[in-house]
């Protein structure tokens, strides 16, 4: 379990690269829909076991990047 202070280690020197803007604009950060579409048709076949190994690297691609931008 992180605690407050080393959550507070990572996020505060993050917080220091955003200026207002670039803030409001990561909050209102949205995936396409086709992206979406695309991510939420691997995670089913993914829960099917129906992936082709292509796609599942596709899809730890996208799993990956998107707990990065998290």
């Amino acid at each position: 379990m992180v605690t407050a202070t080393g959550l507070d280690g990572l996020l505060d020197p993050l917080s220091r690269c955003f200026d207002t803007e670039s803030a409001r604009r990561l909050v209102a950060f949205r995936v396409d829909a086709p992206v979406q579409e695309r991510i939420d048709t691997l995670a089913e076949q993914a829960n099917e076991g129906t992936l082709h190994p292509d796609e599942r690297s596709e899809y730890e691609a996208l799993v990956n990047a998107a707990d990065i931008i998290s």
